[in-house]
């Protein structure tokens, strides 16, 4: 049982920082893209441009598939679990 229980937090611990670096990654990703797209079309203020554009990614679909670093990781733990020991 703690073994279990220190898998469990370790892993959150390590699949949080994962997470993270993702997370920050991605957005960086897509500010550079957002700047980029307006050097090439420059229309109003750049600042704003980007912090909308960030705005909208952030009610996107793509921040939210990033949970799935938390998700597959756990589900084929307990299905590895769930193999060893009933099967």
């Amino acid at each position: 049982m703690v073994a279990a229980l220190r898998l469990l937090v370790f892993g959150f611990l390590f699949l949080s920082v994962i997470y993270l670096v993702a997370r920050a990654y991605a957005r960086s990703v897509h500010r550079e893209a957002l700047e980029k797209e307006w050097a090439e079309h420059p229309k109003g203020d750049r600042d704003q441009f980007v912090e909308e554009g960030m705005r909208a990614y952030e009610r996107s679909l793509w921040p939210r598939l990033l949970l799935a670093i938390y998700v597959v990781p756990t589900v084929l733990i307990l299905v590895a679990i769930i193999v060893v020991n009933f099967f």
